[in-house]
């Protein structure tokens, strides 16, 4: 049965990209971004903050690379993957992650000469 896996997350980086270069040449690019999620509850508003882990490959890496810098808003298109792994005491671990297949790098927005954003 076919299923359905796909992601469209827009948020910030929380670090500076990880660009590297794969032992059989392929380039690959990491980052993180945080995104939020306001909601009412009564009377109250609460934001909650989520981070996710996005990796790239080949063009998308080195494109990353070259836009992406911490604080950059970004929207990711893509697909999830797990990860899993068994750790050194012998306990089974696991991830998920983002694989984008688009990465759309939002307007840097301007600031006035008081470090105002006015976006």
């Amino acid at each position: 049965m076919k299923t359905l896996n796909s992601v469209i997350i827009e948020g910030n980086m929380v670090r500076e990209p990880i660009f590297k270069i794969t032992p059989n040449g392929t380039a690959m690019c990491n980052f993180s971004i945080a995104a939020n999620r306001s909601y009412k509850k009564g009377d109250e508003f609460i934001q909650e903050t989520s981070y996710f882990d996005v990796e790239t490959w080949a063009n998308l890496a080195k494109l990353c690379e070259q836009n992406g810098t911490k604080g950059r808003c970004v929207r990711v298109v893509g697909h999830l993957k797990q990860d899993r792994w068994t750790d050194s005491a012998g306990k089974n671990c696991s991830k998920v992650k983002i694989i984008a297949e688009h990465v759309e790098f939002k307007p840097i927005p301007e600031k006035d000469n008081k470090g105002i954003n006015y976006d």
